[in-house]
């Protein structure tokens, strides 16, 4: 095979793959959905240490295994779990790759709320130095019998 073969393989199954991976919005979206139900985000927790059966992840929930199955089913979708199989068991493991995207993701925000929260101590220390020269002027006015009523 020349290079040029080669080359033209090797982009064509890269594009190929880029194909099947959804796109970053909505792996993101996936994500975010997934984890806005407490009892997802609960299941996660427990994942952290380490695989467990649909029965041991509903155990702390009163709710059935087909419900606790369909949790499952939304997190395998946002990529936050992998499901395996051994015999009649199908342990469900964490993978955390995507919480580090979301992660990634807020991460652009750190600059602007820095900023915003050295602009609000900027206008705090102005605030307390417009009251310590109220203070400063009321003691001044109060000593030579100036008061004002």
């Amino acid at each position: 095979m020349t290079n040029a073969a080669y080359l033209s393989n090797l982009l064509i199954k890269m594009a190929l793959k880029c194909d099947e991976r959804p796109d970053t919005d909505e792996r993101l979206n996936a994500v975010f959905s997934a984890l806005a139900d407490p009892t997802r985000r609960a299941i996660l927790s427990r994942l952290r240490d380490g695989e467990a059966s649909v029965k041991t992840l509903a155990e702390p929930f009163e709710m059935s295994l087909p419900a606790v199955s369909q949790h499952l089913k939304v997190l395998e979708r946002a990529g936050l779990i992998l499901r395996g199989r051994e015999a009649q068991w199908r342990p469900a493991r964490l993978d955390a790759s995507p919480i580090k995207e979301v992660a990634q993701w807020a991460y652009g925000f750190r600059e602007y709320w820095q900023e915003t929260f050295e602009r609000l101590d900027d206008l705090l220390d102005e605030l307390q130095s417009e009251e310590m020269k109220k203070g400063e002027e009321m003691k001044k006015g109060g000593a030579r019998g100036d008061d004002v009523e």
